[in-house]
């Protein structure tokens, strides 16, 4: 199984591909570890060493679940034909989602570093339909919508039953 999975910081983007992960034992990846320098605070990683890395990624695993905001690295990906799943829950979902986030260690040295951070994220979010580029919403319903493969667009967060139709046990 391949699922890559598009959306909205706070979308559950990562919480769908650990729940896909633990069910298949498919390896889940993040692309924020491809999309930044690793140990830089906001550099962006060169877009085509990004691609790149996760084309490399894709082509060394039978199965994986990936997870983004980014829409050139998830357009990476659609050459394995994987399952697209676009969560599109809502920009209040995602905002409450935002808040509640767990400490993510491989992003931040700590939870207070995390949160000295959230306001920012908040505005990010909360940008996410008048934004422009591959991180908008108007980039990621045209990358689901040109996608011509198999895909799912979710305006809710997956229960057990989307879960069971999404690895095909339904």
């Amino acid at each position: 199984m391949r699922v890559a999975i598009l959306g909205n910081s706070g979308s559950g983007k990562s919480t769908l591909a650990q729940r896909l992960a633990a069910r298949t034992g498919a390896p889940a990846l993040d692309l924020d570890t491809f999309a930044w320098e690793p140990g830089q605070v906001a550099v962006p990683l060169d877009p085509a060493r990004a691609a790149a890395d996760v084309a490399t990624f894709c082509a060394a695993h039978g199965a994986w679940i990936i997870e983004g905001c980014y829409g050139e690295l998830i357009r990476a990906t659609l050459a394995h034909r994987p399952i697209l799943v676009f969560l599109e829950p809502g920009v209040e979902t995602c905002l409450e989602h935002c808040r509640a986030r767990p400490w993510e260690p491989h992003k931040y040295a700590s939870k207070a570093e995390q949160d000295a951070k959230l306001a920012f994220l908040l505005d990010w979010v909360r940008a996410y339909d008048i934004r422009e580029g591959e991180l908008s919403l108007a980039a990621h319903q045209a990358l689901f919508e040109g996608y011509d493969g198999p895909k799912r667009r979710l305006t809710e967060p997956p229960d057990a039953a989307t879960l069971a139709a999404l690895l095909g046990e339904g």
